[in-house]
């Protein structure tokens, strides 16, 4: 801040007022998805969005509502009340602060890669599923409140009989509008105009009024700024203890999705977050929330990267974010009431279409080793059918001992021969790298709770090559394989060839598999280092 100048508080102004149109929107949906009032969203977007852009460890981070928090908010709501919910979302934000004040914030990176990818494309699922009635215009049997993923299927089979083709009508057309809107223009946020549209179609057309339920008729939106109550709330111990294991899956969710979020923003703003400041951010942040009205809050990819798309550069534009959203609440809040449920609906379909990652998910089915696969599905199937809690826990168990058995088959005990550091023939301090070329070592198996360090990679404005020697790596899992994947991404954006040489067998096989052997190309696939520093030289 100390070279602040006019000129980026301009910007900053700019991109925080279009990130709060886009947060808007989002934010009433998400808390809808999440069982709890659409204006509790909003009170999250300015609470969290501003404790976390003031304290937190990335410049341009925007925090507030996400989807990965729908499922488990529901079912917290749905067992213990919002009392219970607010207990369980202080813990988690104590948890958080400790993490960050202890230094602990690189121990989110043994979270794999496969167990993040199988519990975001489970929760696409069942905000799709929870958002079939509305979208279908059904109405449910007095005294079904269905939680589970199955149990809102079997109710949306009963209550067919109620389906309204108006609903589905509206739906329909903010859907396309979701979809197609984009390709057009892009300034505007999409979402923004299919609530208006379908209000409009509400309101305007004949018949629909009857037939649509709106925000309105089934929430009461409130007026001006919320009231901290603590009516409900119990801290006593075994209240804490049975919501414990709660509060640490938001915590650990918040953790992954904030961290992750602050590296998408670093390659995008050319900075580096400062991950442990970052933890104690989003701590405090949930606790704001909750205190102000709010529900759980992360750091949202999408909003974050839209803000450093739009010039935002310094906390101040997630400030502005929380500002403008407030001016809404206070004067504009009450117009939410008008915005029709298939509206909302479309939204969330969307937002869970994003999330599933479906691609990265079918991807790495057909070309990560047994292990992860086996691990990512699990985990995929234990978040539908169970929760959130049950599948990291289980997840990260079978994790770690299908990784000890991989390493264990990686071992072997063999006679050691003697070589002097100084005289080894393939030491690379015995040959001469030209200076447009970087050379990276990677040593010992590359699993999910070393490959972040590939991401420490760096090229400088010289170089036209980078040689990854990796003669001593005997394994490779899924999630160094996506940071392989990203170190690709970024000599590609830079102009430079990427050289791999001496690749095992393990690790050469899943760079097949997964394509990232072709998108390097088999030519720079090298045997040896000389080869590869021949090939780099010529660059």
């Amino acid at each position: 801040m100390k070279n602040y100048s006019k000129a980026q508080f301009l910007k900053d102004i700019v991109a925080g007022v279009i990130v709060a149109i886009i947060a808007l929107p989002l934010s009433i949906a998400l808390a809808i998805a999440s069982g709890v009032e659409p204006a509790a969203g909003v009170y999250t977007a300015i609470a969290a969005g501003f404790v976390c852009a003031f304290l937190g460890g990335s410049r341009v981070q925007i925090a507030g509502p996400t989807a990965a928090f729908a499922t488990i908010v529901a079912g917290i709501v749905a067992t213990k009340g919002m009392g219970g919910l607010m207990v369980a979302t202080i813990l988690a934000g104590i948890i958080l602060i400790v993490l960050g004040l202890c230094k602990m914030g690189s121990l989110v990176k043994f979270i794999p890669y496969t167990i993040t990818t199988g519990f975001t494309a489970g929760i696409a699922v069942t905000i799709l599923v929870g958002q079939i009635k509305d979208f279908l215009g059904l109405s449910y049997a007095a005294g079904v409140k269905p939680i589970e993923t199955f149990e809102k299927i079997k109710a949306n089979i009963e209550a067919i009989g109620t389906f309204s083709w108006q609903s589905l009508l509206v739906g329909t057309v903010c859907l396309a509008i979701l979809i197609f809107y984009p390709k057009v223009e892009k300034r505007i946020p999409a979402s923004l105009i299919a609530v208006v549209f379908g209000a409009l179609m509400v309101k305007f057309i004949p018949g629909m009024e009857e037939n649509v339920f709106t925000i309105g008729d089934l929430y009461t939106i409130p007026k001006g700024l919320p009231t901290v109550s603590f009516e409900g709330v119990d801290f006593s111990l075994s209240n804490i203890a049975s919501l414990l294991p709660d509060a640490f899956t938001i915590a650990i969710l918040a953790a992954i999705e904030s961290l992750l979020s602050c590296v998408v923003a670093d390659s995008m703003v050319n900075s580096r977050h400062n991950s442990n400041a970052e933890l104690v951010a989003q701590g405090a942040g949930n606790i704001a929330s909750v205190l102000f009205g709010g529900i759980p809050a992360t750091g949202a990819i999408a909003r974050t990267a839209a803000n450093a798309k739009n010039g935002g550069r310094t906390p101040v534009s997630g400030m502005v974010h929380s500002v403008v959203l407030l001016m809404v609440i206070l004067f504009l809040m009450p117009y939410a009431e008008l915005i029709p449920m298939p509206a909302i609906a479309a939204i969330l379909f969307v937002v869970a279409y994003n999330m599933s990652e479906w691609r990265k998910f079918v991807k790495i089915v057909k070309s990560a080793p047994k292990s992860d696969i086996i691990v990512m599905i699990i985990t995929f199937i234990l978040t539908v059918v169970f929760d959130l809690v049950v599948a990291i826990e289980v997840g990260m168990v079978l994790a770690s001992m299908l990784f000890m058995k991989r390493m264990s088959e990686e071992s072997s005990v063999v006679g050691w021969k003697y070589i002097d550091p100084e005289t080894d023939p393939d030491s690379i301090d015995l040959r001469k790298v030209p200076q447009n070329v970087r050379v990276y070592e990677i040593s010992g198996p590359m699993f999910f709770g070393a490959a972040d360090k590939i991401l420490d990679i760096r090229l400088k404005d010289y170089t036209h090559c980078l040689i990854l020697r990796m003669r001593a790596v005997p394994a490779l899992d899924a999630t160094a394989m996506n940071s392989l994947e990203r170190v690709l991404e970024k000599c590609k954006k830079h102009g430079v060839t990427l050289i791999l040489s001496h690749v095992n067998e393990q690790p050469l096989e899943v760079m097949k598999k997964s394509g990232f052997y072709d998108a390097v190309g088999p030519e720079n696939f090298c045997s040896h280092i000389d080869e590869a520093l021949q090939k780099g030289a010529k660059l």
